[in-house]
């Protein structure tokens, strides 16, 4: 590895070390509040939505049999959506939206670091039993993923599709 991407990654796991201890300081902080962000940040796949603007509420199940269900969804560009979480095993599981590259980063990232804790706003972690949210603009047309990075899950299978049309 070449000393700017040892730099490169020193900094990117201070960050989310440092950030994420703050973020997770109290689990019973409600984590779906991005009201104190003064402008969400666009990826590639959209931003973070205002629950104001829902159009729809979207169901999913995430189990210990690394599968989503449902594993494949469409919107259409602009729409902003709940995506309502459900975690129906006994181990606790994510949902991380992105690309199949920021994924595969990430996934590699977690197996380097399989403790490590994180949040944004297209992300949730659901504990066993309990139900998380993101709300979405998917404002973005294309072909995007979403997956459980905790280590070896994503290994596992448990990944979905999404398809946004103009």
């Amino acid at each position: 590895m070449t000393f700017a991407k040892t730099l490169l990654t020193t900094f990117v796991l201070l960050y989310v070390t440092v950030a994420s201890s703050a973020l997770w300081a109290d689990e019973n902080q409600p984590m779906t509040d991005h009201s104190m962000h003064a402008q969400p940040e666009q990826m590639p796949w959209g931003v973070a939505g205002d629950a104001s603007q829902v159009s729809r509420t979207i169901d999913l199940r995430m189990g210990d049999d690394m599968r989503f269900s449902p594993d494949t969804l469409t919107f259409k560009k602009g729409e902003t959506v709940r995506l309502v979480l459900h975690n129906d095993g006994k181990l606790l599981h994510e949902y991380v939206l992105g690309t199949q590259k920021t994924l595969d980063a990430h996934a590699q990232m977690m197996l380097k670091n399989p403790g490590m804790e994180h949040h944004a706003a297209y992300m949730a972690h659901v504990k066993p039993g309990k139900t998380g949210e993101i709300i979405w603009t998917f404002n973005q047309s294309g072909r995007f993923d979403f997956a459980c990075l905790i280590a070896g899950h994503y290994q596992a299978g448990m990944v979905g599709s999404i398809e946004v049309s103009e």
